[in-house]
């Protein structure tokens, strides 16, 4: 027998802030989405383990997300700046061939 598919993670939350609000208990969790007791009870496991981190630790700086569009960004705003340099060299060149650009004034 082949393994089921794999859960959502934001199915998953739902079913377990279900367990642990007392809406349901994991037995029955377990049955009305047909994976095992075991299984539901090490996502509740790992949720909390994962907020106890995130309380002691807190948020002390950029999640990696948020670090990666920051260098993005710091990339792109240099290869911008090159890019205008290139074209008022180009400008520069340009007019000492052709003499001065009507736009150049």
């Amino acid at each position: 027998m082949g393994r089921p598919p794999s859960i959502p993670v934001e199915k998953k939350t739902r079913i377990v802030l279900s367990v642990l609000a007392g809406e349901l208990t994991i037995a029955d969790a377990a049955r009305r989405e047909k994976v095992s007791e075991q299984s539901i009870g090490r996502w509740k496991a790992e949720f909390l383990e994962a907020g106890k981190t995130a309380l002691a630790t807190g948020r002390n700086g950029p999640t990696s997300r948020e670090e990666q569009l920051e260098a993005e960004v710091v990339e792109l705003t240099q290869a911008l700046g090159e890019a205008a340099v290139e074209i008022r060299v180009w400008k520069k060149s340009a007019e000492g061939r052709l003499g001065p650009s009507r736009t150049s004034r």
